[in-house]
């Protein structure tokens, strides 16, 4: 594939805490429609768009699929056939933390499964590094100590640039930042779940982060697609919601919920927006917010979502406006 040669034109880049790496405001999660169950031709296609749109971070883990890890030999492939000649522009991450893998070095914050799972990752992806590799959960059984000092092995073994975590509770993050500093492997990122409607960050990760100078990469950001158009009527029979596995249950979208969702739909179309661009762009709004890991299921959803970009500015009252729409019980 020859990319777009102004493919950097459109995307806007933040500088990751105090590192000297940059990520595009929206980022590619391979969590869902990249599995050996989706259709390949389907996901490659969405890759080389968002490459195409300045999307030059990936964002994946050992389990993404289904089956677990899929998403990274299907990756990889990709990346063989169509972007081998750009590597050196992406940043390509993976973690390890979940259910990987049967016996007891199969999951958690162990050394053991942590160095095992990247090596077996750069297997399925074809490569001999991850620009980021993140512990994916806190393992409250296994010192803190072995956990960072398995990511600090993995950057000083060159097989990682940067060290991650994802989905640590702030206290955690503090000392965790401060182990990986004594080992001269600083923290780059943080990978929690935030959107409108799971807010936990905002009571002291996000000044946690900006503190320690850790960027901040929100996934889930359209709470696996409440934020959206797709429940403005209801339940869909196709729907994440519908389905009897999955994160998204029925019985949490309440009659409250929607009517949340389309008080926030009408402010969205005010701002000329739909609801999942104004989700979007209302985390970018925070200065302490690196990225956004978007998924995709189709090309024009992805392209759908990078639209968010035309669009960042909130004024003081579309604030309030939100807010006021958030918090009514």
């Amino acid at each position: 594939m020859n990319a777009d040669k102004d493919r950097y034109a459109g995307m806007i880049y933040r500088r990751c805490g105090k590192s000297g790496l940059k990520l595009p405001l929206i980022s590619l999660g391979l969590w869902h429609n990249f599995g050996g169950v989706d259709d390949f031709q389907k996901s490659r296609s969405i890759v080389l768009e968002a490459f195409n749109s300045g999307v030059c971070h990936f964002d994946l883990a050992n389990n993404y699929g289904p089956p677990p890890g899929s998403a990274e030999e299907n990756f990889g492939r990709i990346l063989k056939t169509d972007l081998k000649q750009y590597r050196d522009e992406m940043i390509i991450s993976t973690k390890a933390g979940y259910q990987m893998w049967d016996g007891p070095y199969g999951e958690w914050g162990s050394r053991k499964y942590l160095l095992a799972s990247l090596d077996q990752s750069l297997k399925r992806m074809s490569i001999e590094y991850v620009d980021i590799f993140y512990s994916h959960r806190f393992d409250p059984d296994t010192p803190l100590e072995e956990t960072m000092g398995a990511l600090d092995s993995a950057v000083k073994q060159g097989k990682a640039l940067y060290a991650g975590i994802s989905n640590y509770p702030a206290s955690v993050t503090r000392k965790a930042a401060e182990l990986l500093r004594e080992m001269g492997t600083p923290c780059l990122i943080h990978q929690p779940k935030y959107s409108m409607f799971d807010r936990w960050v905002e009571k002291d990760l996000l000044n946690a982060l900006e503190k320690e100078g850790i960027g901040c990469i929100a996934f889930s950001p359209l709470a696996q697609g409440l934020l959206t158009d797709r429940y403005l009527n209801g339940i869909p029979a196709d729907s994440r919601a519908a389905l009897p596995h999955g994160f998204l249950k029925k019985e949490q979208i309440t009659q409250e919920v929607l009517e949340k969702i389309i008080k926030l739909n009408e402010t969205a179309k005010n701002r000329g927006q739909s609801l999942a661009q104004m989700a979007i762009a209302w985390l970018l709004k925070d200065h302490r917010v690196t990225s956004v890991l978007v998924g995709a299921s189709s090309v024009n959803q992805l392209r759908d979502n990078l639209d968010s970009l035309k669009n960042l500015a909130f004024g003081k009252e579309e604030i309030d406006k939100i807010e006021e729409i958030l918090n009514e019980k």
